[in-house]
């Protein structure tokens, strides 16, 4: 035989296997513990009886063994039958007066699990209502906007102005798109970082520089404070404080703040803060409408964001921590929000710490 037909030849099982039912094996094992020591007995006894008599005999008690076996099991699998059928329905109610400690853990876990599998799939479902809904939103305003532009006749300035709404809209679009994917990535499978030393006071000035006429728009001060050196890989940790300072400059007030600490780099803006627990909010696609200083965001976008940086902060050793925290009041107070915006708390900012593992002064 040739080399190439060993090897496209089949393994061979190494033994045959026979795949039975758990109430089978319980009544096979009931059955030679009843069986054998009648076996054993009578012959041990020897009786003056024809040898036909002893086999029948011995074939009725074995039949007798056999049925008490089946019976036997099938009370003592009671309880797994009807976990399978409450599993093969979906549905789990309270745990029964007679189940065992085995069958109760073995409930739980599968309780737990189809809880599991029931946020994946509404997480699911959140991402793709924010496809159809922060995607579509867009494009039909583009499509208008060209379709203008394309004909009728449009005076140049005012065509000019739509081309830069164009421009802004596809740049949002971009901007959605390139984070449901960085969340999908950063969810299935870890952040790839080179860690060489980097200086953070730069890497801040950068982003503020970055966000500076975003900011001068909004009426919002950037501050940058605090030096120090660590190992990061600096354009994803840039990435991530972008994210950060981007997202305080949509809630600040007067402004935002950037620093560097010993305990890593923090972002500090005079917003209301969080509506829930960072841990709720840092998913990648939530279920749920969320609402901050009075502004609707659809499922699947408030926390995408938040779990690009967290996801960031881990690959580097640290973690996204969230926190409010006394302010000083300014000498001249901003005018007071909306009537229909509740008031953020004067004497508290909120803060974002980026911790990161041997920051250098």
């Amino acid at each position: 035989m040739s080399a190439g037909s060993s090897l496209s030849s089949p393994a061979r099982p190494r033994g045959l296997r026979v795949r039975t039912t758990l109430r089978a094996q319980f009544t096979l094992v009931i059955f030679l513990l009843a069986f054998l020591p009648n076996l054993v007995m009578t012959l041990m006894a020897q009786p003056a009886l024809p040898s036909g008599a002893i086999i029948a005999w011995m074939v009725l008690v074995g039949a007798t063994c056999a049925l008490v076996g089946f019976v036997l099991s099938g009370a003592l699998l009671t309880s797994v039958s009807r976990l399978r059928a409450e599993v093969m329905r979906g549905q789990f109610g309270e745990p029964h007066h007679d189940d065992p400690l085995e069958i109760l853990s073995l409930r739980q876990a599968f309780t737990d699990l189809l809880g599991r599998l029931s946020t994946e799939q509404a997480r699911r479902n959140a991402f793709m209502a924010t496809l159809v809904h922060d995607l579509k939103t867009p494009l039909i305003a583009t499509g208008h906007l060209t379709k203008i532009i394309t004909t009728m006749p449009v005076p140049d300035a005012e065509r000019r102005i739509m081309g830069e709404q164009i421009q802004a809209e596809t740049a949002r679009l971009l901007g959605l798109v390139q984070q449901m994917a960085d969340a999908h990535r950063f969810e299935q499978e870890q952040v790839q970082v080179r860690l060489a030393p980097a200086d953070l006071r730069a890497l801040l000035e950068e982003v503020a520089a970055r966000v500076a006429t975003q900011a001068q728009e909004q009426g919002v001060q950037i501050r940058v404070s605090g030096h120090g050196v660590a190992a990061a890989d600096a354009p994803v940790l840039e990435r991530a404080v972008t994210n950060l300072t981007v997202n305080a400059l949509r809630y600040a007030r007067t402004h935002v703040t950037l620093e560097v600490t010993p305990s890593g780099l923090t972002v500090t803006d005079d917003g209301p803060g969080l509506p829930a627990p960072l841990d709720e909010l840092a998913q990648p696609f939530n279920a749920q409408p969320t609402t901050i200083a009075g502004q609707q965001y659809t499922s699947g976008t408030a926390g995408l964001g938040l779990f690009i940086v967290r996801r960031i902060a881990q690959a580097h050793g640290g973690d996204l921590h969230y926190d409010r925290v006394p302010a000083t009041l300014p000498e001249h107070p901003p005018a007071p929000p909306p009537d229909d915006q509740p008031a953020p708390d004067p004497a508290a900012l909120t803060r974002f710490t980026m911790s990161l593992p041997e920051v250098q002064s």
